[in-house]
């Protein structure tokens, strides 16, 4: 009886935990049917009679300015599945070397992984920008290469701790079929590797997407921008700001990350309790 109680107690809390979580999302999504005027005054009001605008929001956020927003989002799109595929791909094979080599350099490397995790982006900004824009890394087909370098820590630490739960039975036995190391990594690793790939690749997609000073400093933002670049270019000039066209792209930029966050979302627990076994 005590343990029905406590857990009628515990699931009551923790739905007011998560309506207050979600209620930044709920508030936003309210003020992108009001007028931007109302937007300032009425923030928690509900829009209804002469606040309410409709679709109004979401049809001046489309078509604002000389850029169209539905560029901004080919090119997030690009950005983040080129950034997310190329930090999979190198970082498990990274790993998976790292964790069946034991050596003195490896272990250095890993621990220069870790320890990237660490480091303050603001550090190397403008570092970064000047090289990126020498080395012409200023487009969204280029840019991946230096999410690779700030993605690659947290990815290696995740691969690494999961590779090490593996049992070295499974590869000897691929080698003695005739498998050579890129076979064995293909064919027996990663399937192996399916739930850290999910839950790292969930986790770079949420940042990389959301992702708002690296592309400001390195892309060419005459020629190219992704969204969080795109409704910061909703403020005016002399700091004015139409809120209620940003509200409405914020949602519109939340959306894909929602659906493919609970599409996934069995795999993250899973893949990040498996990655922290073994460092």
């Amino acid at each position: 009886m005590k343990n029905i109680k406590r857990g009628k107690w515990l699931t009551l809390i923790f739905s007011i935990v998560t309506l207050v979580y979600i209620s930044p999302i709920f508030i936003v999504l309210m003020n992108s049917f009001k007028a931007n005027t109302n937007v300032k005054t009425d923030t928690f009001a509900w829009p209804s009679g002469e606040m309410f605008v409709g679709w109004a929001n979401y049809l001046k956020g489309f078509t604002f300015g000389n850029y169209p927003f539905l560029k901004s989002v080919l090119f997030s799109f690009v950005i983040t599945i080129l950034s997310t595929i190329l930090i999979l791909f190198c970082t498990s094979m990274a790993a998976w070397y790292i964790a069946r080599v034991d050596s003195k350099i490896c272990r250095i490397i890993y621990y220069l992984f870790v320890f990237s995790m660490i480091v303050p982006f603001q550090m190397v900004m403008f570092t970064l920008s000047k090289t990126a824009d020498t080395l012409s890394l200023n487009t969204p087909w280029a840019i991946p290469i230096v999410y690779l370098g700030f993605g690659a820590g947290l990815a290696v630490f995740m691969f690494t701790g999961f590779i090490k739960g593996l049992p070295l039975e499974i590869e000897e036995a691929a080698a003695i079929d005739g498998c050579g190391p890129l076979r064995t990594f293909f064919v027996v690793i990663i399937p192996m590797l399916r739930p850290t790939l999910i839950s790292v690749g969930i986790l770079e997609i949420m940042w990389i997407w959301n992702d708002y000073l690296l592309p400001y400093l390195i892309l060419d933002r005459t020629e190219y921008m992704t969204i969080p670049i795109h409704i910061q270019y909703l403020q005016g000039s002399y700091g004015s700001v139409d809120l209620g066209a940003i509200m409405a792209l914020i949602i519109l930029s939340i959306i894909p990350v929602i659906l493919f966050y609970l599409t996934c979302q069995k795999y993250i627990i899973k893949g990040v309790a498996s990655g922290a076994v073994k460092g």
